[in-house]
């Protein structure tokens, strides 16, 4: 109840962004290889975006 205003950190976006190109390289690596590989691609740059920020921590 009292995190209900909290504002997101940049982690966090990052995290939900990963996860849903992940989720999105998945489905698209069944109908079109090139494109899951392209998403999944999308996705460990914002992985190593994450890492970065954490390393600063």
């Amino acid at each position: 109840m009292f995190g209900l205003f909290k504002k997101k950190s940049q982690t966090e976006k990052l995290q939900e962004e990963y996860k849903k190109l992940m989720s999105d390289a998945h489905k698209l690596s069944q109908v079109n290889r090139a494109a899951g590989d392209a998403k999944y691609a999308e996705a460990q740059d914002i992985l190593n975006k994450i890492e970065a920020l954490e390393g600063d921590l």
